[in-house]
This record gives structure tokens, sequence and C-alpha cells, in this order.
């Protein structure tokens, strides 16, 4: 098995619980590590016999515009179930950053795991 990592995606996305985050969208910081064979791709150099992380990036964007949850753990659970929904994927790792939200922290994250059949620990 090997990975194709994406790292600090920037996705902006209503999310909060306090009354303050949800007058307005927060960037998101999103890293993602797809667990895949990407061996057919190494011989062949073809997009189609790997994941293309540009539909990757467009899905999890996507889904996340049109989102309002107000725990990061929410909104990950929702983006690591589409992506291995709609992709060959046999697992994701998601790091999901908040910058800027606590005073005198640079971010505040939370990472989760999953297959499809269901959340691993890490």
């Amino acid at each position: 098995m090997q990975k194709i990592i994406i790292e600090q995606l920037q996705v902006p996305t209503l999310i909060g619980v306090y009354d303050f985050e949800r007058t307005q969208n927060t960037q998101l910081l999103i890293s993602i590590e797809l667990y895949v064979n990407v061996t057919k791709a190494t011989i062949s150099d073809d997009v189609a016999d790997t994941v293309d992380y540009a539909k990757i990036a467009e899905l999890v964007k996507t889904i996340a515009a049109q989102s309002s949850f107000q725990l990061l753990e929410a909104l990950g659970r929702v983006l690591c179930q589409a992506i291995l929904d709609n992709f060959a994927v046999k697992q994701v790792t998601m790091k999901l950053e908040k910058p800027d939200i606590l005073a005198d922290t640079k971010t505040v994250s939370v990472s989760m795991c999953f297959d499809k059949q269901g959340m691993l620990p890490l």
C-alpha cells in the first residue's frame, strides 16, 4: 500500500460552536493521507491508474462550502466518508486545522482515520 498526501489544503467553511464563529466562514487547513495502490500508475504514468488528488481536493472544498457543522470532528467524518465512497481509496487519514481560534495558539486540530468499515484508531 502506498500513500498520496495532500497537505494543508485551504478550505473555507462555516464551522464553530460559538456565536462569533457562525457569522462568517473560517479558513481551515486540511491535510489528507490517501492509502492507495499506485503500482499500476508507476508503470503506466497515467492518471487514470491512480487517484486524482485534484478531484479529491475539489470534493473536499465542495462539501465544506455547503456545510455548516459545529465541530471539526463531524466535518471530518463526512469528508472521509465521501472520499471513501467516491474514490479507489482503502483508508483515509485526515487532519483538520482551525488556525487562530484560541489566543496564544497557532492552530487547533483534530485527526482521524477511516476505512470502509468506519473509524480506526490512530
